[in-house]
């Protein structure tokens, strides 16, 4: 045998190993990101010595989410990357311990002076910031306004292109009480929106809203509006003044490989068994991005389940998330792919299959009929010369 080359049962056996390890990885279940927490100290008022400490977590399926989405900014739309729902629960939590507009301003404003100021490029969006726990002056800007939206502000971005710099611009109902300084604020569409600056490192004496640094006090500012925001997201972060416990959420499929019109089960449970609580199932199919497939409830021993009655042909990976409570970080199961065939081309595999099966065994036939056959020389006539020679 010449080396390089294999018979073909050699071939045949790489062949089915290769197939074998192909479906295998294929197949199998992969772990997906963890959670992201981070603790942030927040103060009842500015003056104030009443503390909390506010824990916001991100689930990995949240954060993958939004990593995956387009980072290009085309014509100044900053309003894409404000997502006040995906926030909400933050928003919910500072509303808790405030009572007016200024001191949930302030709040928010003392939880970005707690990120570590990074330069970062493209821009990202909020829940970005809030998992990797760092920034600058625009990521810090597109996060408070997405928090501040959410809590039902009236709020603008503040582009200062002279300076390479932004802040918010807050519209409040009277102008703010717990100001060290003059009150900066700029004028758009009839109403005043006072300064709201994002950067700083001293949460307890960083700038309140209606303050800036002198170098900005007077700055020319663009002003963006952000009506234009994200309404839904696929999920939310969890916010609690508790340290949360930890949670786990598995998840299992009747079958990893279907034909197409036939259902599959998708079941699994949440731990520790709560009851009631909405697990968000999600499917992505090759390289599309991530999409909600259902949402659906624990019953009593924190398990769930769903029949997707009619899932399309092609390869999909599927994954169950809960974002988690005051109690209870969020969680992610590992991830879990499911192969789905249309029953016509099972069909045309088999008879390819079958085909190739008779061309092989009839490849071989014949090159053993071949060797079997002597090999035949040809007979050459001798002729007496005589003794002479």
């Amino acid at each position: 045998m010449i080396k390089g080359m294999h018979s073909p049962t050699r071939q045949k056996k790489i062949f089915v190993i290769s197939l074998t390890i192909s479906l295998l990885l294929l197949l199998s279940n992969s772990c997906y990101a963890g959670t992201y927490s981070h603790r942030y100290s927040l103060l009842n008022n500015p003056d104030d010595s009443t503390a909390y400490r506010l824990t916001v977590s991100v689930t990995g399926t949240l954060y993958n989410y939004y990593v995956s989405q387009d980072h290009n900014l085309y014509s100044y739309d900053f309003a894409k990357f404000v997502t006040p729902h995906a926030v909400q629960p933050i928003a919910d939590d500072l509303w808790s311990i405030y009572s007016s507009q200024e001191d949930f301003t302030n709040g928010v404003l003392m939880i970005m002076h707690q990120i570590p100021y990074v330069e970062s490029s493209p821009q990202k969006f909020p829940v970005e910031i809030l998992a990797e726990n760092e920034g600058d002056c625009d990521l810090f800007s597109l996060t408070a306004a997405s928090i501040m939206k959410a809590g039902g502000l009236d709020v603008v971005l503040l582009l200062m292109e002279n300076y390479d710099h932004m802040m918010l611009g807050v519209h409040l109902p009277d102008a703010p009480e717990d100001a060290r300084t003059q009150v900066f604020y700029y004028e758009h569409e009839g109403k005043k929106y006072y300064v709201a600056e994002t950067t700083g490192e001293n949460w307890e004496t960083g700038w309140r809203v209606g303050e800036c640094h002198e170098s900005l006090q007077s700055a020319a500012a663009k002003i963006y509006d952000i009506d234009d925001c994200e309404t839904t997201s696929i999920g939310q972060v969890s916010s609690s003044y508790m340290m949360p416990d930890s949670a786990e959420i598995n998840m299992m499929l009747s079958t990893n490989f279907a034909l197409s019109q036939k259902a599959v089960e998708i079941m699994g449970t949440l731990s520790p068994s709560l009851s009631g609580r909405t697990v968000t199932l999600y499917v992505s199919t090759l390289s599309s991005s991530l999409s909600i497939l259902a949402k659906v409830e624990t019953d009593s021993y924190g398990a769930y389940s769903y029949t997707w009655s009619s899932p399309p042909s092609g390869v999909h990976t599927l994954r169950a998330n809960w974002s988690g409570d005051e109690d209870y970080n969020g969680a992610d199961s590992s991830t879990s792919r499911l192969v789905v065939i249309a029953s016509e081309y099972l069909i045309m595999g088999g008879l390819l299959v079958f085909f190739l099966v008779i061309l092989l065994v009839v490849t071989l036939v014949t090159r053993s009929g071949k060797s079997d056959i002597p090999e035949a020389f040809q007979e050459w006539e001798v002729t007496d010369y005589g003794q002479e020679f």
